[in-house]
């Protein structure tokens, strides 16, 4: 495993992190699915267990996985032990059948000490806001409250978990104000929006967490267009039929590179995220121990004209389907 400098902060994250939303478990919040369907507790463990065998030590998660079992699945397993970094996300609640995104100070002071408990931890090595809108930072409350919790030792650094499909406004408002640690972003093959941000971010100092590096899956070509997912399964209504098939047909160029470089295809998804140097570290979601050693295999090295080529797909394929999937 290699490792690298998450910003201008003095953590040193490993380049695959562990992706700890699907550990969570099912989860529902009316008919609304926002887990990854069933997955089993000891199981859970073991592929925690056996990522940081496999020099894993950066593991994301939030409040939300699985209305906090997440969290307690980590605390269980690492507690306060100093050679994990743990980032953890606050802003989002249930009432009556419906989330509710809250980013008031009152909320995010309470949160945070009930995300130390869950993880058995004295401070969070990265606490962020979970999706928050630029109208929440310009309200202020949220980036007071993360300041006081710096102060009081409760976390080492903050940042925020950024929109999937338009990151740019509240990034450039904590650049600008020379706010936070770190950013969170989608990025991928198919979902590069991000890219330009990540130079501009990483070049001003902020650490770069890569989420959703296989697009729930797609990269990985495990799919077909057959494939149906369980109700209790956010990807039920993420990717429809229609859709799926549109994306499939469009990835067979993508899973022609991966052939080229003899690899499989999730080291090859993961490794065009690492050849961006801005990413500090993309976190594949981990639910058992065998995922932790497909995504812990040897990064490759992609060709300029390859990264061209996939950077190009996407201006003229990918874009535009992305817009589907919200």
């Amino acid at each position: 495993m290699k490792y690298r400098k998450f910003g201008n902060t003095d953590l040193l994250v490993s380049e695959i992190g562990f992706g700890a939303w699907g550990i969570g478990g099912p989860a529902m919040v009316g008919d609304l699915a926002i887990g990854w369907g069933n997955v089993d507790d000891q199981t859970s463990i073991k592929a925690l267990e056996k990522s940081f065998e496999l020099g894993i030590n950066f593991y994301d998660t939030a409040d939300f996985y699985g209305f906090g079992h997440s969290e307690e699945l980590i605390g269980k397993v690492f507690g306060n032990r100093d050679d994990v970094i743990i980032a953890t996300k606050v802003g989002h609640r249930v009432e009556n059948d419906q989330i509710l995104l809250d980013y008031s100070k009152e909320h995010i002071l309470k949160s945070c000490d009930e995300s130390l408990k869950r993880l058995r931890r004295d401070r969070i090595d990265f606490y962020q806001l979970h999706s928050a809108k630029l109208n929440h930072l310009q309200d202020g409350q949220c980036i007071e409250a993360m300041e006081e919790l710096l102060s009081a030792g409760k976390i080492r650094y903050w940042g925020i978990s950024l929109n999937t499909f338009n990151p740019y406004p509240e990034a450039e408002f904590l650049i600008n104000k020379k706010l936070a640690h770190g950013f969170q972003v989608a990025f991928n093959i198919i979902n590069q929006r991000a890219l330009k941000l990540i130079d501009t971010a990483s070049q001003a100092g902020y650490g770069i967490i890569a989420r959703i590096p296989l697009q729930f899956g797609l990269l990985t070509g495990k799919f077909s267009k057959d494939t149906k997912f369980e109700k209790n399964d956010h990807r039920s209504f993420r990717l429809k039929p229609e859709l799926l098939s549109e994306l499939l047909d469009e990835l067979e160029e993508v899973f022609k590179l991966a052939e080229k470089y003899n690899v499989d295809k999730t080291t090859f998804a993961l490794s065009f995220i690492m050849n961006h140097q801005g990413v500090s570290t993309v976190i594949p979601g981990i639910k058992t121990p065998e995922q932790a050693i497909k995504n812990t295999q040897p990064l490759i090295k992609i060709s300029e004209d390859d990264l061209n080529f996939l950077h190009e797909l996407f201006n003229k394929k990918f874009d535009e389907l992305v817009s589907k999937m919200s």
